[in-house]
């Protein structure tokens, strides 16, 4: 018997090493990863940089406590702070304890500094924020909830886009909205502009927080710093992670100094997040990140693979009926009796890796380093299993 809790249907692969947008086998096969991780090697396998810093971090300390000071966080806090709407900033080991952090922080601004009766937060229909009890009731998706009763209180759940049924649902008790800009696990679905921007405007109207998930569709990932900047608007939190640690355990609420007032000492805590590995880490990839041209050759890779995804929709349009998402977190919604497990297994088979989603969306999420050659690979191998699909 396993040793491990079989809390995952796993491949049977098992790769020995990663190089830029390839992982290998012990053996030598070679894979395009087009799954980073699910969004995690934001800056692709074993990034030089990303490897100094860590292994230099390491001959000098690993762990201190957030009992002390620890110089690394402050940059960092700097950094992420000079490059978004945020002003202050926590550090986590995870996208789920972000958000954690962001949902505490809602109740506790709105019992310092508004009304203590305000504590629902307003949700949408097919998101997916983590797996705490309290982020799977966030969700409300009934496929994860299911055995974990009672559901944590103090969620509602709206239709995805819908700016009335979210005036509808705002009563004396809600405290905030919160939304993926891009829906990741829930089919790559993204918020356009105007949704974003009436969410801006509706909390403003209603002295409500905007809360946004980054997890996945922060630090590059849609060709932006952030996936809400397309709407140009300033939530009141931001939580993120995945890509912004590289494939390090690392997360980050980030909040405007009005609301993170709410957190003085000993409102929250946590025993690993923002130790000396995670922030050395961090700290390299904005390095990457944020240098000059990074993002601008995001969106021209991303381009391109919008056109050759284009293509596929035109060439396969059995195989393949909706393109989703932005820059590159991108989804193909499968069509025609295809489903996107099974996608994903045979392209798995073709030497590509990508991830499924909700509403039968075959996720693709390469690394932010990506070229236009390795979009190419990566298309003809959707074209070689697509034709294979529809001729089946």
């Amino acid at each position: 018997m396993n040793a491990l809790m079989q809390t995952y249907a796993r491949s049977d692969l098992a790769f020995e090493r990663g190089e830029g947008a390839y992982l290998f086998t012990a053996d030598g096969r070679r894979f395009l990863d087009f799954a980073s991780g699910i969004a995690v090697t934001a800056l692709g396998h074993s990034h030089p940089h990303l490897v100094q810093a860590l292994t230099t971090q390491a001959q000098k300390l690993w762990h201190t406590s957030n009992l002390y000071r620890v110089p690394g966080q402050e940059r960092l806090a700097e950094r992420l702070v000079a490059a978004s709407c945020a002003d202050q900033v926590f550090f986590t080991n995870s996208g789920v304890e972000a958000l954690e952090c962001g949902l505490k922080l809602i109740r506790k601004f709105h019992d310092d500094f508004g009304d203590p009766g305000r504590y629902r937060v307003i949700g949408f229909e097919g998101a997916f924020h983590g797996r705490t009890l309290s982020t799977l009731a966030a969700a409300g998706n009934e496929k994860y909830l299911k055995g974990y009763a009672p559901v944590v209180e103090g969620f509602d759940h709206c239709a995805f886009g819908n700016l009335n049924e979210v005036r509808a649902m705002i009563g004396p008790e809600t405290a905030a909205i919160l939304i993926e800009p891009v829906q990741g696990e829930g089919g790559m679905r993204a918020a356009d502009i105007a949704f974003m921007q009436g969410l801006r405007q509706v909390c403003d109207e209603f002295g409500l927080l905007l809360m946004c998930d980054e997890v996945q569709s922060g630090i590059g990932r849609t060709g932006k710093f952030f996936a809400h900047e397309w709407a140009g608007i300033a939530p009141d939190i931001i939580a993120t992670a995945k890509g912004i640690g590289g494939g390090f355990p690392l997360g980050a609420c980030l909040a405007s100094s009005r609301v993170a007032a709410a957190y003085g000492p000993g409102a929250h805590g946590t025993t690993f997040g923002g130790n000396p590995l995670a922030m050395a880490v961090g700290n390299a990839v904005l390095d990457v990140v944020l240098a000059e041209g990074f993002l601008a050759g995001v969106n021209q890779v991303a381009a391109h693979l919008d056109r050759r995804l284009d293509e596929m929709l035109q060439r396969f349009p059995g195989a393949f009926v909706e393109k989703r998402g932005m820059g590159l977190m991108r989804g193909l919604k499968c069509g025609g009796g295809i489903v996107n497990t099974d996608m994903v297994e045979r392209l798995r088979g073709a030497g590509l890796l990508t991830v499924g989603a909700g509403d039968n969306v075959l996720r693709l999420l390469p690394p932010l380093i990506i070229t236009p050659a390795e979009i190419d690979s990566a298309i003809d191998m959707l074209a070689a299993v697509a034709a294979q699909a529809k001729a089946a």
